[in-house]
């Protein structure tokens, strides 16, 4: 009896552990959080204000564009001349991206300025600044500084976590808007979730929903016709970034075909996704020479 006893204990012993059944595993929290993507922004748009860009936390390959052009961060026009931060910012965060964007608004000596800053982040320092701004109407189309004196109520509303979507649903329902315009109808033809009372702004500017009164048909965003942009061409998408916790998905769109002016349309477009439908759009929009049309990103 005690040989067969010391013979299942030895056999216990060097047997193979098997793990007891468990959840899998976290992914690993991203070296940068919300609040340090965040942190992030403040201090490269306080580097503007103070035109002093030396605390950044830059990565030694840093590449900087400004207005599409590749340029070094001391050579950026905006470290120059900003002298005013207004109340508009609307945060875009992703943290398992590590991407951090802004839309905000600045003054260079009083004048407003519609401004894009878009930052990645690898090991909390930053590896790449991409700057767009907006000064008026002949760089934007559409320059409506009044309807950009705060956030919108809208795209701040923090979803409870049963009405998120997932990073790739919330995608899936953001891509349908692109599709939509690609194809020139409506909206409703691509099956694009919009909820009844969605709506879309661009450069401060209602153009769909309940309230819009800049065309006939406009007050409704997914019947709403889009044949306009059959002489706009064909739309190209980049995505910039998913902010799971808030449900935003921010693209950045750019057409094919120019503009009289000899340029092209290019758009920054943020939408707001839970519940499995859009409930807005808000687009900082700018013109650009067709060859620098995507940006300098690729």
């Amino acid at each position: 009896m005690k040989n067969r006893t010391w013979l299942c204990l030895t056999l216990l012993a060097f047997a193979p552990v098997v793990p007891a059944a468990s959840k899998p595993a976290p992914a690993p929290s991203p070296s940068c959080d919300r609040e340090c993507l965040r942190g992030m922004l403040t201090a490269s748009l306080y580097s503007l204000l103070r035109h002093d860009t030396h605390k950044l936390p830059l990565s030694d390959k840093v590449r900087v564009t400004e207005d599409a052009t590749e340029k070094p961060l001391d050579k950026v026009g905006l470290v120059n001349t900003v002298t005013r931060l207004r109340g508009y910012r609307q945060d875009f965060l992703d943290e398992r991206g590590g991407m951090a964007a802004t839309s905000a608004i600045v003054e260079e000596s009083g004048a407003p300025i519609l401004l894009v800053v878009r930052l990645k982040v690898v090991d909390r320092k930053i590896t790449e600044i991409e700057i767009v701004t907006t000064r008026s109407r002949k760089e934007g189309l559409i320059f409506n500084i009044d309807g950009l004196s705060a956030p919108s109520e809208e795209m701040n509303y923090a979803p409870r976590p049963e009405q998120l979507n997932s990073r790739e649903d919330a995608l899936k329902a953001a891509l349908h808007y692109p599709e939509g315009l690609n194809a020139a109808k409506t909206f409703a033809d691509v099956n694009a979730p919009f909820t009844p009372n969605a709506y879309r702004y661009e450069n401060g500017q209602i153009m769909a929903g309940p309230d819009c009164k800049f065309a006939p048909g406009c007050q409704n965003i997914s019947t709403q016709s889009l044949a306009i942009f059959n002489r706009l061409g064909k739309v190209t998408t980049r995505v910039v970034g998913v902010d799971e916790r808030m449900g935003i998905v921010l693209l950045r769109l750019n057409w094919g075909v120019r503009e009289p002016t000899g340029d092209q349309l290019t758009a920054f477009e943020a939408f707001k996704v839970y519940d499995g439908q859009i409930h807005a759009v808000e687009a900082f929009i700018r013109i650009l020479p067709l060859e620098l049309a995507k940006g300098g990103w690729d």
